[in-house]
């Protein structure tokens, strides 16, 4: 199997198109080759192309930032001494500046599948601005380790954000060059937009069922994706950070737990057993305790649950994060509904909405998760349409 850049710089024809042109790079740690060789050096070390500066998403070109909402600033890369432009700092959309700086620009940022990610929205806002200012721009392609199974409801309108791209569901299926096609359609937008694919990707096939675990290594897309674990999970346990519970950060599991210090979660675990069963089937929860060294309870021993999809328990196409989390919401607010559960603070450059609602693209799941009177078939009522016409949507756009 090889990457998008590994495609791109072994095919002669490709790179005749890049010749003469001002290149850009978006990219991140995890934008290597299978030999682990970082797109930037692969790029400058090719004396036919001309790279003239690069952009780092959020966590950085180097990912050197720890947690959410902490900005990156600009500067020269020390190697190539050539502008690396921030888009999570003072912008999070390319200027006019940053934009005269190429002709082309090669996005290669490894992704996770999940919308709120906000590597989707940077991906739009770059295709928007090559749209504005005329330029091309190539998506080197990466899979999509969460693999081709959605789950969510849509964003729903009015709730586009930095963590909101468009009205695609929680788990969209689809890598992002895939993304990047669906983009350009949704938005209409006259660019240049180039998909370099992968080769011999098969989004199907097992025990990755989206990433290639058995020939190739996982690099941090940011600093707390530490795991193919964490990314199948990431659709639903990325919903706790709008909550008062712990998502893990401050322990070796970040965002493949969740738990709190006075709340008993083997009777919580019992109660999402009890109430929906089918929801919880394809993974496995195991009861377990850890204690934050910072963040969300900071040095306080946390009662909880961890995911497991990395045993042969694991089925793939029946796991459903999103839900399990939503479960494990509903089943707090019934046994302990002196909890508060939704925590007030600005996420993501949002600061007049609820986090939750934010990271959820709508009020549907807190309102449903605060009706007594709401059951999980209401849930699926609601959910199950988005997710069969999303799926409807996309088909004619897969790649692989």
């Amino acid at each position: 199997m090889q990457f998008g850049i590994e495609v791109l710089l072994a095919d002669s024809n490709l790179k005749k198109q890049l010749k003469g042109r001002r290149l850009s790079l978006v990219a991140h740690p995890a934008s290597v080759d299978s030999k682990l060789q970082h797109s930037m050096d692969l790029l400058a070390a090719d004396p036919e192309l001309k790279l003239t500066s690069a952009f780092g998403p959020q966590h950085g070109m180097r990912g050197e930032k720890q947690y959410n909402m902490v900005e990156t600033q600009d500067y020269l890369d020390p190697r190539y001494q050539i502008p690396v432009f921030s888009l999570y700092g003072k912008v999070r959309r390319p200027t006019p500046e940053m934009m005269d700086s190429f002709d082309l620009v090669l996005f290669d940022l490894q992704d996770v599948g999940t919308r709120i990610y906000t590597f989707l929205t940077t991906l739009r806002y770059m295709l928007e601005e090559c749209a504005r200012f005329n330029k091309t721009i190539w998506v080197l392609d990466r899979p999509n380790p969460a693999g081709r199974p959605i789950e969510g409801h849509c964003l729903q309108p009015g709730w586009e954000s930095f963590v909101g791209a468009g009205p695609l569901p929680m788990r969209h299926g689809l890598t992002l060059g895939e993304c990047a096609i669906w983009l350009k359609n949704h938005l209409s937008l006259n660019v240049d937009l180039k998909v370099v694919s992968m080769a011999g990707y098969d989004p199907h096939r097992g025990p990755g069922f989206g990433w290639p675990s058995e020939s190739h290594s996982w690099v941090n897309p940011s600093p707390n994706a530490p795991s193919l674990n964490m990314a199948r999970c990431y659709p639903g346990t990325v919903m706790i950070e709008g909550t008062n519970l712990s998502e893990g950060r401050g322990t070796t599991k970040a965002l493949e737990v969740c738990g709190a210090p006075d709340l008993d979660f083997q009777k919580i675990l019992k109660w999402m057993h009890k109430t929906a069963p089918t929801w919880l089937e394809g993974g496995s929860l195991r009861h377990c305790y850890f204690q934050p060294t910072f963040y969300k309870f900071n040095a306080q021993l946390c009662q909880g649950f961890q995911f497991h999809t990395d045993n042969q328990s694991y089925q793939h196409h029946r796991f459903q994060p999103y839900r399990t989390v939503a479960l494990a919401f509903k089943a707090i607010r019934n046994l302990y509904p002196e909890f508060q559960l939704w925590r007030d603070f600005h996420y993501e450059y949002e600061t007049t909405k609820l986090a939750i609602d934010v990271i959820s693209g709508g009020p549907f799941l807190r309102q449903w998760v605060d009706d007594n009177q709401a059951k999980c078939q209401d849930f699926d009522a609601v959910v199950i349409p988005d997710e069969k016409k999303w799926a409807q949507e996309t088909a004619a756009i897969h790649i692989y």
